[in-house]
C-alpha cells in the first residue's frame, strides 16, 4: 500500500468544512485542519493512491495541494 500526504491550501474560511469533507472519502487515512501555510493536511493510502488524490481535489473550497508520498511507510 503507498501512502502520501496532502497539504491543501483553501479558501477563506474554508478550512473546517474541507477537513470533513474529505475525511469522509475512501482512502483517506486522516484530515485535520491546522495553523500555518496551509489548512488542511492529509494523509491518504491504498494500491491507487493517485486516484484518492485525485478525489480530494475534487472537494469544493481547495484551491491548491502538494502531494508528499511517503518513502519507506511501514507494511
Amino acid at each position: 500500500m503507498a501512502e502520501a500526504f496532502m497539504l491543501i491550501q483553501t479558501e477563506v474560511g474554508r478550512a473546517e468544512v474541507v477537513a470533513k469533507q474529505v475525511s469522509a472519502l475512501a482512502g483517506v487515512l486522516s484530515s485535520e485542519y491546522v495553523t500555518g501555510p496551509y489548512d488542511v493536511i492529509v494523509r491518504v493510502g491504498g494500491a491507487q493512491v493517485q486516484d484518492v488524490v485525485a478525489a480530494v481535489q475534487q472537494v469544493e473550497g481547495i484551491t491548491r495541494t502538494l502531494t508528499c508520498p511517503i518513502t519507506g511507510a511501514a507494511d
